[in-house]
């Protein structure tokens, strides 16, 4: 038996995976990660980075991952130096470390592409051993339930949570609008659409509350000029680069969690994973 095992044990493959992007784009790839590797019988090792899309370790936002799961840990400097993707910015230099450690390496940019041609991510992490693998989106179709398993906020950001869901109502309904860097989202879900739904939910029960998240300033004055008291929101100024500031992004997307129905904007993964986490119906409004 115990052969048995010890024999197992080696074949089993390892899968070391970087998450990319913004907040909601990482926690779907680690859920995806997560799939594969409970699929293959993979060890999986997942490495956290800071960049511009995301500039904020892990263990500040979300506690620990539960080690049987996954190995989940915040980059080293060491990591940035080999294990980091392969880019400009770092000269490419991680890609020789790279080449040498991995039978096989899958970079961000080509998911989609396989994904698209029905790639198949099981056979290649069965048949590749030890495996690199970065991505920003979902490769593997993965349980919704992983999402809370997953990604549990800091006492801090649970906190904040707690505070601004207990001036809820008995129906909230939430909102979800995002602007500055995203165009598609700005011309596919302009503020007038939300306007239309919203007038629509107030017509049909005066007592509903709306909770909105967006990353304007001046969306949210708009719609507390529109709604009034009936709007509730952060009152912390929407910030991505900053560690408070999206820690803030945790807050408003695991309040926006526990309404009762989300109106999201076109091409926002944050509206999405809002619904993921709280099971609540998703509709995106677009023109």
């Amino acid at each position: 038996m115990l052969f048995i095992f010890a024999l197992k044990f080696i074949r089993m493959g390892k899968i070391t995976f970087v998450p990319v992007g913004g907040l909601a784009n990482r926690m779907r790839a680690v859920a995806s990660a997560v799939t594969l590797a409970a699929k293959t019988d993979s060890e999986l090792s997942i490495v956290w980075f800071q960049d511009w899309a995301l500039n904020a370790p892990f263990s500040r936002l979300f506690k620990p991952v539960d080690g049987k799961i996954a190995c989940l840990r915040d980059a080293s400097w060491l990591d940035y130096a080999w294990l980091d993707r392969p880019r400009s910015k770092n000269f490419h230099f991680p890609l020789l470390f790279q080449k040498l450690t991995f039978k096989s390496c899958l970079y961000e940019r080509s998911i989609t592409p396989l994904c698209n041609r029905h790639f198949d991510f099981e056979r290649w992490a069965k048949e590749g051993g030890c495996v690199y693998m970065a991505s920003y989106t979902a490769f593997q179709p993965y349980d919704y339930a992983w999402i809370s398993q997953l990604f549990v906020p800091v006492e801090e950001i649970m906190a904040e949570v707690e505070s601004r869901c207990r001036n809820f109502p008995d129906t909230m309904i939430g909102v979800h609008i995002r602007r500055t860097d995203n165009l598609a989202s700005i011309r596919q879900s302009p503020v007038g659409l939300f306007y239309q739904k919203l007038d629509e939910e107030i017509k049909e029960d005066n007592k509903v509350g709306i909770y909105l998240a967006t990353d304007s300033e001046e969306v949210k004055r708009e719609m507390k000029e529109r709604y009034g008291d009936r709007i509730l929101s952060s009152g912390k100024q929407a910030d991505r680069s900053s560690l408070e500031g999206i820690r803030e992004g945790v807050a408003d997307m695991y309040t926006l969690a526990r309404t009762q129905k989300i109106y999201g904007s076109f091409q926002s993964s944050f509206s999405d994973m809002a619904a993921q986490i709280g099971g609540a119906p998703l509709e995106i409004l677009t023109v």
